[in-house]
């Protein structure tokens, strides 16, 4: 009887393996999503430094007993800059919006809320990433909604446009409003 050489097997045994790790991750519920592990959790702790000029967002802000909106930027992030215009309107909506520009230099930062206008009521500066790293951020944008006790109930990652906005940021704006 042959003996069948293992390089022949290998090949075959490691493609048919990753072809059903990735058609497994095909069916997923939300294959684009990536999971945050603060959901449910209270939020992580906030930078201890304001953007110049501006108030400083607290853990008293997040437990304020009002939904939240906690948005990762920066000043020279380009989808950062596509979203801008809908956290004005949410703004001007009445939410309670608040920014943590990271990544950034005060001064790009600061001018950039004075040139395209400012929608956070409270803000934080994490120069080096260290909150952005605790709040699981990956790269800006991302935005999460905080409940009013101060509980992460959804992340959002990416920029806040067009038809994700409302198939999914706002059916979960919605969700924490009606809590």
């Amino acid at each position: 009887m042959a003996k069948v050489s293992p390089m022949l097997v290998l090949p075959p045994v490691i493609f048919a393996g990753l072809a059903g790790l990735f058609l497994s991750g095909m069916f997923r519920e939300n294959p684009g999503q990536l999971p945050s592990q603060f959901v449910g959790q209270p939020a992580p702790a906030l930078p201890t430094e304001a953007i110049n000029g501006e108030p400083l967002l607290t853990v008293n802000d997040l437990q304020s007993g009002e939904v939240t909106i906690v948005n990762f930027w920066a000043s020279w992030c380009p989808p950062c800059r596509a979203e801008h215009p809908y956290l004005l309107e949410l703004d001007a909506a009445g939410y309670r919006v608040a920014g943590i520009n990271f990544r950034d230099l005060q001064d790009q930062a600061t001018e950039y809320l004075e040139d395209d206008g400012n929608p956070f009521f409270a803000t934080g500066f994490d120069p080096r990433g260290r909150s952005a790293i605790d709040w699981g951020v990956t790269a800006p944008p991302e935005t999460f909604i905080i409940g009013g006790d101060g509980t992460v109930l959804h992340r959002h990652v990416g920029p806040l446009v067009g038809s994700v906005v409302e198939q999914q940021f706002l059916p979960a704006l919605d969700a924490a409003l009606a809590e």
